[in-house]
């Protein structure tokens, strides 16, 4: 299988836990686009929509590009009867968006996966004189909140996580910040802050919507995940998450 669309094997446990991003971060971005009605907006790879709501309830002319046919149909399910929502099942390297332009083109977590200079490049000729790029991304640190949790953790995958391919080598290099070679301008970066806490389970599950972990062979697999819920629960049935989200912003010259 082709590894952008290894989230696709995995649509309702994608979309129940993968992380949200916060309301100011959104706040800050749709000012700073200007979003609204007339606006067109297109967003790469939207997943099951964890960044896409805000954006639609604007009011904007909403595109969105997914690769993943049942990713696609989960988007289709829960934003399907919203008139400004239009979403096609294609992939944006090779798709023709014919004459379209956008005033804003963005990725919560999903251009990284496109080879640099084409995410860049086809971005650029696709908005709007003075239109917006923004990229989203998350950190989750569960170190801060409990040390010793951290260090549990780390022994398992120590000794499990064995993934046929890890995540950096699945997806290429890929620098948020060379957005300025390809002809963007004013690239600027907000940080925003959030907190999360998951159960045992909760956690699992979480886990098994990372990509290089969903590719663990057996028996290590089982392996990992039930060291990552013993971990947990050994520590209280709570792990916690302080969560920055990044928000980078360029303009077309």
């Amino acid at each position: 299988m082709e590894y952008r669309k290894i989230f696709d094997t995995i649509p309702e446990q994608f979309d129940r836990y993968r992380p949200r991003y916060s309301k100011e971060l959104f706040g800050s971005l749709i000012d700073y686009a200007g979003l609204g009605p007339g606006k067109k907006v297109l967003e790469l790879g939207p997943g099951t929509g964890q960044a896409t709501e805000p954006v639609l309830d604007t009011g904007c002319d909403y595109h969105a590009i997914e690769l993943g046919e049942h990713l696609y149909a989960k988007m289709q399910e829960k934003f399907g009867d919203r008139a400004n929502f239009h979403i096609v099942n294609d992939d944006f390297i090779t798709h023709d968006f014919g004459a379209e332009t956008f005033d804003m083109i963005y990725s919560a977590a999903t251009i990284q996966w496109i080879p640099e200079n084409i995410a860049f490049f086809k971005t650029f000729g696709l908005l709007n004189p003075g239109g917006t790029l923004a990229m989203i991304l998350i950190d989750g640190d569960y170190k801060s909140p409990n040390e010793a949790l951290y260090n549990d953790i780390q022994k398992v995958y120590d000794e499990y996580f064995k993934p046929e391919t890890f995540y950096k080598d699945m997806r290429g290099p890929f620098d948020y910040t060379h957005a300025t070679d390809y002809g963007y301008a004013s690239l600027e970066k907000r940080d925003f802050y959030g907190k999360r806490a998951f159960t045992a389970d909760e956690y699992v599950a979480f886990c098994g919507t990372h990509c290089d972990h969903i590719v663990i062979p057996e028996p290590c697999k089982t392996k990992f995940f039930e060291g990552l819920r013993e971990a947990v629960l050994a520590h209280g049935n709570r792990i916690v998450f302080r969560d920055t989200y990044t928000l980078y912003l360029a303009k077309k010259r």
